[in-house]
């Protein structure tokens, strides 16, 4: 078997220096798409505290803050059964909210 050529060596080498080279930009990518997601959920944080006092679930909350529902007492201009259509609103999260508006001495808009 014949021994490769310098310049042969060299072009491989080249070649996976520069694979390696577009592996760690694809993996750099990934990893800031994964950080545009937790800032994603960052902005939620900021918003949902009522909500996470009261004790809602995260997509609960989410359909809440996506509905620019903010307080406990947001919840007078919507009615409950557009609350129970919301992408997230389970029951336990409808009893929850219910359960708060009764506290609070609020009700939902007719």
């Amino acid at each position: 078997m014949a021994k490769q050529s310098a310049a042969k060596t060299k072009m491989l080498a080249s070649q996976a220096k520069k694979a390696a080279a577009e592996r760690r930009a694809e993996k750099a990518a990934n990893k800031s798409t994964i950080s545009n997601s937790d800032t994603e959920l960052n902005k939620y944080a900021e918003l949902d505290g009522q909500w996470r006092e009261i004790g809602l679930d995260a997509p609960a909350r989410r359909a809440l803050i996506d509905d620019g529902l903010f307080h406990l007492s947001d919840l007078r201009k919507t009615s409950l059964a557009a609350l129970k259509e919301l992408d997230g609103m389970g029951a336990n999260a409808i009893r929850i909210l219910v359960a708060e508006m009764k506290k609070a001495d609020l009700s939902f808009r007719k």
